[in-house]
């Protein structure tokens, strides 16, 4: 007869089991302190603007940085030339845009040379708390923070 009771091999099992749920609960909810989401929109957004400044360089195109509390964009400049009393056509206008919308200017700017409006850009998630920020230089160097090295100064 077989006495009642769990063999070592059936505890070890339940054991690893719980592991593996305990271990995927902790990974879901995230309490390390990390936003992953976050972390990839400021890497988004960090690459983007590095594009955009060799953009700026290789096109000599003035471009910006439109910053709304829940959304960016990224506009380009229009510019036009005239010489000796002849306008020069430089890019065609994009019809795209409503002629009566004025839209704001962009907050960041980058020149054609490169440089560009210092910057530091927070994304912060309210439920999480977790931030994360982009920051641009005067050079147009880009740099981050993520969010599991939350900068502490108000």
């Amino acid at each position: 007869m077989r006495s009642k009771g769990f063999t070592l091999v059936e505890i070890l099992v339940v054991v690893v089991i719980m592991a593996i749920v305990i271990s995927l609960a902790v990974l879901s909810i995230g309490v390390t302190g990390r936003d992953s989401q976050l972390d990839e929109e400021s890497r988004r957004i960090e690459g983007l603007l590095g594009l955009l400044h060799e953009r700026a360089l290789l096109e000599g195109r003035d471009f910006g940085l439109s910053i709304e509390p829940s959304a960016y964009e990224f506009v380009v400049y229009e510019a036009a030339l005239q010489l000796d009393s002849q306008t020069v056509v430089l890019k065609p206008v994009d019809r795209n845009l409503k002629s009566d919308q004025v839209s704001p200017s962009p907050q960041v700017a980058i020149a054609a040379s490169g440089e560009g409006t210092p910057f530091r850009l927070t994304l912060e998630r309210a439920a999480t708390n977790a931030k994360s920020s982009v920051e641009g230089d005067a050079l147009g160097k880009i740099s981050r923070v993520s969010s599991d090295h939350v900068d502490k100064r108000t």
